[in-house]
């Protein structure tokens, strides 16, 4: 990761704040524009062997492009984006939540071109900001349409199980930016899974370490006091027994002895 540190190093000076707010703002613009029949909304997306026939605007409007839904609908994706995005960045910083955007933007754009007559769309960017935050706060509680009360966890939960059906089902096109999305959510929260993962599985153990309780080594056979109820007692085992019979210090010298049958016949 110490490449990451080098380009924040690289970033700093030309890192832009409040980046989140830019990017809702240019895709309401362009949400309304097109409302009132002043934009064609197709003129603003990435297609590849568009940028390639000499429409170049395409690499940076296509930022801008807003999801296809209801009113309705958009205004709740914009505001989660919002939300989202503005949380990474408290939490991140600016420069290192930048670099989380530009390394996105750039493996989108780049597998755009495997598949250069087929529109990219910028959805999945939007998807990885929302992960990345579900991630580090996955008990924030979200009020669907200001109503629903959920964990963020959950509707993280409902993203995966959705991209893994739309990269079941959808064309290339769509599987490449899916990938793209999510390899730039790992590269920069590999590390923070990976150290949930290991704190998972050490309170797993200890739950099952507190479930199970100490072993008993020692029980004697008289009172049934163990060397974890009593440990401070020096517990012993009688050779003239049959079988290994353990007893306490009040009842290695005051007990009757376990016969097998035939030493009991013998007697």
């Amino acid at each position: 990761m110490s490449w990451l540190h080098r380009l924040e190093r690289w970033l700093g000076p030309v890192a832009l704040p409040h980046l989140t707010l830019y990017l809702v703002v240019a895709q309401a613009f362009v949400y309304l524009t097109a409302l009132l029949g002043l934009l064609d909304p197709s003129r603003v997306m990435l297609v590849p062997a568009a940028v390639m026939a000499g429409e170049w605007w395409r690499l940076l409007t296509f930022v801008a492009d807003p999801p296809a839904a209801h009113w309705l609908f958009l205004a709740f994706a914009l505001y989660f984006l919002y939300l989202s995005g503005s949380a990474l960045e408290e939490q991140w910083g600016t420069v290192r939540y930048n670099l989380f955007l530009l390394v996105g933007y750039f493996l989108v754009v780049g597998t755009a071109f495997v598949t250069p007559y087929a529109p990219a769309s910028n959805l999945f960017i939007g998807g990885s900001i929302f992960l990345a935050f579900a991630q580090l706060n996955p008990t924030f509680t979200m009020y669907v349409f200001l109503v629903l009360p959920i964990q963020i966890r959950w509707l993280a939960l409902i993203a995966w199980l959705g991209y893994g059906w739309s990269f079941a089902t959808g064309d290339l096109a769509t599987r490449l930016s899916i990938a793209a999305a999510l390899a730039n959510y790992f590269l920069f929260m590999g590390h923070d899974l990976w150290l949930s993962l290991r704190q998972g599985v050490r309170r797993a153990r200890a739950g099952a370490e507190r479930r199970e309780g100490p072993q008993v080594r020692h029980r004697c056979y008289v009172c049934g006091k163990t060397d974890v109820s009593h440990p401070q007692l020096d517990f012993r085992y009688c050779s003239k027994c049959a079988g290994d019979q353990c007893y306490c210090p009040e009842h290695i010298r005051n007990h009757e002895h376990v016969l097998t049958d035939g030493d009991a016949k013998k007697s």
